[in-house]
């Protein structure tokens, strides 16, 4: 057993980088995960400080962002003392009207734009002088900061996290010398991906630990069915492999405060639930009655999240005396699906197309159930804010849906098809018609599950001490 040294406990510099960051922009769970884990790991005495670029819709006024050169501006995350530093560079990021790409197609030059955020985020810690432990880089966007620090003789730590195995950062090998790396980068073992050059593939070699967002998640990924061709490489390092769950910010997401929703509660008055239902109902134009199970559904609408399946069940589920409110987009498919499916049902289903977040949240106060039927999901955070809102979630055993939906906590379905999932939701149906103190007693156990970020954040912690001895 290695011998820690006597400075093992002491607390450590911590630099956060994501391409994404709560409030100040966001396209998933990246941002979520960027704007609260810094805050829990500052709260347990770490000195932590977080680096994204600023893109255009990142208002420096609105956030109170202080310039310090041409290139950095900073300001602080809300609701703390954590400062974010931004990478100010206006072709790149400043001009941009989106984060990656533009009605589905990404931008060109994003390995210039990334690569120009990496090398950035080397010399600023330089120009500040300010030497981390640990760099904790996450997803293909901040994959070269590793194989810098490792091509370079740094003695600097780095944590790089997977939060979707599927985003690679894949390029022309042409761009490889672009990157600030030689062409002794361009092998199978290291940055070489099927005649292209890979960003995230670059964090996986070059990282001293590898993290993803959940425990299941973790050893997905070294499988051939959800390790993306780099299973084999995730295996040779299964040692470094670690999977730390997701938490939710509890102070953003809190019926009892938030103010998107028609009537505060808690675990304790868990019946003024029910007038969020009816508002719900109303704003999606449904028959308002109190009796009938509702469920929700906020989500990309893609394969992957499971709509394939939910497509071929609808019909029967249609028939359950159910509704069903759901708010996302995604594939024109099931746009189409859903948008038919409302006109012949309109007393049982309602779809608004597009994401608003206050609306999300009302989703999440006012459903009897939140369903996630994905077919893999590295963490997911729906079924966690669903808990705190006393939503039961219907979810497939997969992921991190696997790692925090037990028996007793919520209906689970483990085979991948639309009858698995018909099956649970009927039993789901068949759970809400008892409606009493059974049904209420449920809903309280959820509320009171605890998916913070201080667990978590505490994990992290360790991790970190880990890959800096």
């Amino acid at each position: 057993m290695q011998k820690r040294p006597r400075n093992y406990w002491k607390n450590m510099k911590i630099l956060f980088v994501s391409s994404e960051v709560v409030p100040f922009a966001k396209t998933g769970g990246l941002a979520d995960v960027a704007g609260a884990l810094p805050k829990a790991l500052s709260a347990l005495g770490e000195e932590v400080i977080v680096f994204t670029p600023r893109y255009k819709k990142t208002d420096p006024v609105k956030f109170k962002l202080k310039s310090i050169n041409p290139e950095i501006s900073v300001g602080t995350l809300p609701g703390s003392k954590v400062k974010v530093y931004f990478f100010e560079h206006y072709d790149f990021f400043g001009s941009r009207e989106e984060l990656y790409q533009v009605k589905g197609c990404d931008y060109p030059d994003n390995l210039e734009r990334f690569t120009a955020f990496c090398q950035k985020v080397l010399s600023f810690i330089k120009e500040i002088g300010w030497t981390p432990d640990v760099i904790h880089c996450n997803d293909w966007q901040t994959g070269l900061i590793p194989a810098h620090l490792k091509t370079g003789g740094s003695k600097i730590a780095s944590v790089y996290s997977v939060h979707n195995m599927e985003y690679l950062g894949l390029f022309s090998k042409e761009k490889l010398l672009s990157t600030g790396l030689g062409w002794e980068e361009y092998t199978p073992e290291k940055m070489e991906f099927w005649n292209n050059i890979s960003l995230g593939k670059a964090g996986l070699v070059y990282a001293d630990a590898v993290c993803t967002v959940s425990e299941t998640y973790a050893k997905e990924i070294q499988t051939p069915e959800y390790g993306c061709g780099l299973d084999g490489l995730l295996r040779e390092r299964s040692k470094d492999v670690y999977g730390i769950v997701n938490g939710i910010d509890y102070d953003i997401w809190d019926p009892a405060i938030d103010p998107c929703i028609a009537k505060h509660y808690s675990a304790d008055n868990i019946e003024d639930k029910l007038e969020n239902k009816l508002e719900l109902q109303k704003d999606f134009n449904l028959p308002m009655v109190a009796g009938i199970p509702l469920i929700g559904i906020v989500s990309r609408l893609a394969d992957q999240k499971g709509f394939d399946i939910l497509a071929g069940a609808i019909e029967e589920i249609m028939k359950l005396k159910c509704q069903l409110v759901l708010l996302g987009t995604g594939d024109p498919k099931y746009h189409k699906l859903f948008t038919e499916m409302m006109v012949k049902y309109p007393e049982h289903i309602s779809v608004k197309l597009g994401f608003n977040a206050a609306l999300a949240q009302q989703i999440y106060a006012g459903s009897d159930f939140f369903l996630m039927p994905s077919r893999y999901e590295p963490c997911g955070l729906g079924q966690l804010i669903s808990f705190r809102y006393g939503t039961i979630p219907i979810v497939r055993k997969t992921g991190g849906l696997a790692d925090t939906v037990h028996p007793g906590e919520g209906f689970i379905f483990e085979e991948y098809s639309s009858s698995a999932l018909l099956d649970s939701i009927k039993r789901a149906v068949a759970f809400h018609k008892k409606n009493g103190a059974a049904w209420k007693e449920q809903l309280r156990r959820i509320m009171e599950l605890d998916y913070s970020w201080g667990s978590s954040a505490k994990k992290y912690i360790e991790l970190y001490r880990k890959v800096k001895l």
